[in-house]
C-alpha cells in the first residue's frame, strides 16, 4: 500500500515541468539561434538590431515551444522504458500527471506552431512538420533502427538552418553549422540508444544496437565521423576558403578521442559520458562561431 500512495503526481510542479522539457537543452536552441544571427548572418546590420529584433525573438520562442513540447511527449510514451533505463528522471505519472503532460504538449505546440505562422508561412510549415516528426519519433520511428536517429539529428540541424531562412543572408557558413549539429546529433542519439539497450530491448524497441549489437553500432559511429571529418573539410576548402579548412582539421582531435573512448566503452557509464560529451563539442562548436565572424 505504500508503495502504491509513494508517488503522487501533480496538476503542477515547476521542477517538474523543468526537468520534463530538458530546460538547459532548450537554452541551448535559444543560444545557437542568436549566435548565428549575430556571428554568422552577418546583414549589414549591427549586433544591437538582431539583440532587440522581435523576429528572432519569436523565431526562438517558437523554435524552445516546439522543442519542449517534443520532449514532453517522447517522455509520455517512454515511461516504462524510463523506468528501467533512467527511473530517477521520470516524471509523467510520477509528479505530472498524465493529463496535465498531454494538455501541455498541445499547447505548446499549438503556440509555437502558430508564432511560426506569424513569423513567415514557411517558418510555421517548418514548425508543424517539426512538431508532427516530433510526435511520429517519439510514438513509433524512435523504434525504428536509425530512422528515429536521423529525424532527431535533421531537426538540430533545422533548428539552425531556420535562422538563414528568416533573414536570408546566403552565407554558407550557417549549412556548415547546421550539418555540424546534425551530424553530432546523430552519433550523441546512436550512442544514447547504446547507453538506453536494456530498456529498448525490453520493450521490443528496434534500435541499432538491439537490432545489431553494440560491436556493430560502434563501428556505424566511426563511419559517420570519418565521413563528417572528411566532407566538411572538402566543403570547407571549396566553398569557403582555407582559413576555415584549416579551422575544420582541429575536428580530427576531439572525434579522434570520441572514436577512442568509444571503442573502449562498455558501461552505461562510460556512453553517459560520450553522450555529454557531444553534447559538450556541440556547445563549443557554438562558441566556435565568434571566431569565423572574425576571420571572414
Amino acid at each position: 500500500m505504500e508503495s502504491s500512495s509513494r508517488y503522487r503526481p501533480n496538476n503542477f510542479s515547476l521542477s517538474g515541468f523543468i526537468q520534463l522539457t530538458r530546460f538547459w537543452n532548450l537554452w541551448i536552441i535559444v543560444f545557437a539561434q542568436y549566435f548565428t544571427a549575430l556571428f554568422l548572418i552577418r546583414a549589414e546590420r549591427s549586433i544591437s538590431y538582431y539583440l532587440a529584433s522581435h523576429e528572432l525573438f519569436l523565431l526562438s520562442l517558437s523554435s524552445v515551444l516546439v522543442a519542449a513540447a517534443g520532449y514532453i511527449i517522447n517522455d509520455y510514451y517512454d515511461v516504462k522504458i524510463d523506468l528501467i533505463n533512467k527511473p530517477h528522471r521520470v516524471v509523467v505519472g510520477k509528479v505530472l500527471k498524465r493529463r496535465v503532460a498531454m494538455v501541455a504538449h498541445t499547447v505548446l505546440n499549438f503556440t509555437g506552431i502558430g508564432l511560426g505562422f506569424l513569423l513567415s508561412w514557411e517558418i510555421g510549415i517548418i514548425n508543424f512538420t517539426s512538431a508532427l516528426l516530433l510526435w511520429l519519433y517519439s510514438n513509433q520511428l524512435k523504434r525504428m533502427p536509425f530512422i528515429g536517429n536521423f529525424v532527431v539529428a535533421i531537426l538540430t540541424g533545422l533548428s539552425i538552418y531556420i535562422v538563414e531562412i528568416l533573414f536570408r543572408s546566403g552565407n554558407l557558413l550557417v549549412v556548415a553549422y547546421a550539418l555540424f549539429a546534425f551530424v553530432f546529433t546523430l552519433i550523441r542519439e546512436i550512442i544514447k540508444d547504446m547507453e538506453d539497450l536494456k530498456g529498448d530491448a525490453t520493450f521490443g524497441c528496434r534500435t541499432l544496437p538491439v537490432v545489431y549489437g553494440l560491436r556493430k553500432t560502434k563501428n556505424v559511429v566511426y563511419i559517420l565521423s570519418l565521413a563528417f571529418f572528411i566532407g566538411q573539410c572538402f566543403l570547407a576548402y571549396i566553398f569557403v576558403g582555407k582559413e576555415v579548412t584549416l579551422f575544420c582539421l582541429l575536428l580530427v582531435v576531439p572525434l579522434s578521442f570520441l572514436a577512442y573512448k568509444l571503442s573502449r566503452a562498455d558501461t552505461i557509464k562510460d556512453l553517459s559520458y560520450l553522450s555529454n560529451y557531444c553534447k559538450l563539442i556541440m556547445f563549443l562548436g557554438i562558441l566556435s562561431m565568434i571566431l569565423f565572424n572574425k576571420i571572414i
